[in-house]
This record gives structure tokens, C-alpha cells and sequence, in this order.
């Protein structure tokens, strides 16, 4: 129903480094979902040097699988879906609003967030691969208050009237990521929030540029305003500060990513 398009599965499937079946089952969604975060990098570059960002499934499959870079929640999780319905899966994409930097529920952020909701029998399933240094690495059931153990963090799903807010264990505590209703987002409100996100010089996307993968060994490295983040999987991070004539090497070594060619 929401299918915009075909794309190649195998060289989606060489790009990430997935060797299983291709097939509609939970173990695939998670094993995907894994995959996907652990190779193509939440990047914002292109947002950062003022380049417009294209939506079209073409496109994103060039740019992220073709062109190896990676990009943000309306690129990541516009190509994940594709992959999801040409593989059969019932997804739809959904839309929510990040409270990273908005803790108190009382405001409320933009609209900006594009996530998957997945059927699977009688269950409903979220994958995010586009939430930065949060990005799911296996599939949540969509059940209030059940805790869930991925294999980089634990996640849990909470419903405050009619609110949902999907939450990570960081530090002691429950961080919010973001709330949701389980609103449909259409191509044309990802557009609308896109254009937002990459052009208004109020978006966090236009200020600094951001990186982010998660490892294979359970720890996660980010770059955020400069400043180079190592989390190991019991929690300790290393932190240091990358000087401009560095990112380059950064972003080649740490994220694989090739800064864009003008």
C-alpha cells in the first residue's frame, strides 16, 4: 500500500553486510535492523553544507547504498521501509516528536521524526535505524512498559494519556528519545518536515555536524559539535574534541563516510 517503489535487495544487503534469508519474519526485521544501524551512519552533511535533501526512493538508495554515505531519520528510515514492504513486511512509516533536548513533557517539539511500525501476526513492532546515537539495533514490541533488552541498550515503550514515548536506559535513569501517537506520516509530511529539518536556521541539523553507528561489539561512537564520543558496551565513554582539519579522518575512519565532493 505505501510501497513507492523497487530497489536492488542485494546490493542493499552487500552494502550492509547481511548474508541471511529475505524473507518477512521477526528475525529477519531484527537482524536488518541491526545490520542497517551498525553500517550506514546517521550523517548530517549534506543538511550542514546547505545541499537539498531528496526523498525519493532513487535517491536515497543512491546515496546511502551506491554512494556508501549515510544520512538522517527521513533518509534512513525512508530506505528501510522500501526494503520492509519489497520484502513483504506490513510497515508503515509513522511520525513522532524528538525530546532529546525537550525534557519537560509540558512542550511540545516539532513533528520532525519519521520511525516504522511493522505487523507481524497479531503483534505491532517499531524499528528506528535514522534516531542518531539512539538507533534501535533489533525491532520493539509496541507494549506499554515492557522492558526490552537490545543488543546495545534497554528500551521501553510508556503511554502517558493517549502519549507514547519511547525511552532508553542511559546513565541511571529513563531518557525520553521521542513521543508518538501513531500517526501515519506520508511522503508529502516527510517532505514538509524535511524541508524544515534541513533548512531552518533554528534546526540543529543547519548548526554542526553530527555522526553516528553503532558497533558490533555494543558500544556506539558519535560525533556531535566537535566533539568525538566512544560509549563501550558497560557504559564507560571516551570523550575528546576533533579539531576542523580532522573531521575528514574522523568521518573516513571512524563513521566511513568520504566527505562530499563539491
Amino acid at each position: 500500500m505505501y510501497k513507492e517503489s523497487s530497489l536492488c535487495l542485494s546490493q542493499y544487503f552487500e552494502r550492509i553486510g547481511y548474508q541471511g534469508a529475505a524473507e518477512n519474519t521477526l528475525q529477519v526485521l531484527h537482524a536488518l535492523t541491526r545490520a542497517h544501524t551498525q553500517t550506514i551512519p546517521f550523517e548530517n552533511l549534506d543538511v550542514y553544507l546547505k545541499r537539498p535533501i531528496r526523498l525519493e526512493t532513487n535517491a536515497l538508495f543512491s546515496k546511502l547504498v551506491l554512494a556508501k554515505r549515510g544520512g538522517y531519520c527521513f533518509e534512513q528510515n525512508g530506505l528501510f521501509l522500501q526494503v520492509l514492504l519489497q520484502l513483504g513486511f506490513c510497515a508503515r512509516p509513522l511520525a513522532a516528536r524528538v525530546r532529546l533536548r525537550v525534557a519537560d513533557r509540558s512542550e511540545m517539539p516539532a513533528r520532525t521524526h519519521l520511525f516504522i511500525a511493522v505487523w507481524l501476526g497479531d503483534q505491532q513492532w517499531i524499528t528506528d535505524v535514522g534516531v542518531g546515537g539512539f538507533s534501535l539495533t533489533q525491532a520493539l514490541l509496541w507494549q506499554e512498559n515492557l522492558e526490552q533488552v537490545t543488543p546495545h541498550d534497554r528500551r521501553r515503550l510508556v503511554c502517558e494519556d493517549g502519549r507514547w514515548f519511547h525511552q532508553v536506559w542511559v546513565d541511571d535513569h529513563w531518557l525520553d528519545i521521542y513521543e508518538f501517537w501513531g500517526e501515519h506520516m506520508p511522503l508529502s509530511d516527510q517532505k514538509v518536515a524535511n524541508w524544515y529539518t534541513s533548512t531552518c536556521p533554528e534546526s540543529s541539523f543547519t548548526k554542526q555536524i553530527m555522526a553516528a553507528r553503532a558497533l558490533s561489539d555494543g558500544g556506539r561512537i558519535s560525533l556531535l559539535d566537535g566533539k568525538f564520543t566512544h560509549r563501550y558496551p558497560d557504559g564507560r565513554t571516551d570523550v575528546h574534541q576533533v579539531a576542523m582539519d580532522g573531521l575528514k579522518n574522523i568521518l573516513r575512519e571512524q563513521f566511513v563516510i568520504r566527505w562530499p565532493e563539491d
